[in-house]
């Protein structure tokens, strides 16, 4: 693809004010795509943003709750007109509300699945419009190591699980459109979301990256940039035949 059509073609990221949303969307913004760095308050993509722009990408900041239909439509509208068709969706935006599962309230299941997995069920349906018409389009859903199973995240393991399946189901809907849908387990990457982990348990964010950086095969931590890497490469034309995958970005294989 030449440096024009690759410029041509508008990403959106979700959950992008920050952690591995915002290092997908300035590697988006690398690979020569504009991109639409949006999360719940646009304010506060103002420095994801300003870090494109600055480094002569092109950018904007969208504010929008991923679970609102109405907000999801208008949030993609904008994204059209400013920056043109959208073909390129990142489905990151994602909360935890960790907890065992005898003390884990209906409100804590109800709003992990309802961002994880409304959200990327109303972006795809939403975007999904303007790759078919384009006859091409990527994809991309995280899901998280989780998925197999994790202890004090019953609500997360079934939102990082439904990922999966979602992404499997788009792939075989959308792929005589020209479009690929895949996903991306994150094994342990160091963010604000891990930070929150640490926290819960009561040990010092060092001590947690130590910890478990012993029991990865390649012997460290994740980082956002290791996630953004994998996206660029389902984003890229030559991943054109690469469908309905999920790769686990994890240092290793889970035990």
């Amino acid at each position: 693809m030449t440096d024009t059509a690759q410029t041509a073609r508008t990403a959106i990221v979700t959950g992008a004010a920050r952690g591995i949303g915002a290092a997908i969307a300035r590697r988006l913004a690398e690979d020569g795509y504009a991109v639409a760095v949006l999360d719940l308050d646009a304010g506060a993509c103002a420095e994801t943003v300003a870090t494109i722009t600055d480094a002569g990408g092109r950018a904007i900041a969208v504010g929008a709750n991923v679970a609102d239909a109405t907000a999801v439509a208008a949030a993609v509208a904008q994204v059209a007109e400013e920056l043109g068709a959208p073909t390129i969706l990142i489905n990151n935006a994602g909360i935890i509300r960790d907890n065992l599962l005898f003390k884990m309230t209906e409100e804590d299941w109800d709003a992990v699945l309802t961002v994880h997995l409304r959200g990327a069920f109303l972006m795809s349906r939403e975007v999904q419009k303007h790759q078919v018409e384009a006859g091409w389009g990527r994809i991309v859903n995280l899901s998280s190591t989780s998925a197999l199973g994790n202890r004090g995240q019953a609500n997360y393991a079934a939102a990082k699980a439904g990922m999966q399946g979602l992404t499997k189901t788009l792939a075989i809907e959308l792929g005589r459109y020209g479009v690929t849908a895949n996903a991306i387990a994150p094994g342990f990457i160091v963010t604000d979301m891990t930070r929150s982990t640490a926290e819960r348990v009561g040990v010092g964010f060092d001590e947690f990256i130590e910890a478990t950086a012993k029991t990865i095969p390649v012997g460290r931590a994740g980082y956002p940039s290791d996630i953004a890497a994998a996206a660029s490469f389902f984003c890229s034309e030559g991943a054109g035949f690469v469908s309905g995958q999920v790769l686990y970005v994890a240092g290793g294989p889970r035990a």
